[in-house]
């Protein structure tokens, strides 16, 4: 429940930020944008691989 929020806490800072780099032109927004872009696709697939490690440890 935790990592959900978190995840989609990150993305919509993400969004904002991108939606501030189409207002302003600014490029460090968009770095923001793409930083927290990169870490919210790091931290789904820290959530998908510790689902498959949960279930692997299931069936032994």
């Amino acid at each position: 429940m935790i990592f959900r929020l978190v995840l989609a806490l990150l993305v919509a800072a993400a969004l904002l930020c991108f939606a501030v780099y189409v207002g302003t032109k600014q490029p460090v927004w968009k770095r923001r944008g793409v930083l927290l872009l990169r870490w919210t696709v790091m931290a789904g697939l820290a959530f998908f691989a510790l689902l498959i490690v949960e279930r692997v440890l299931l069936i032994l």
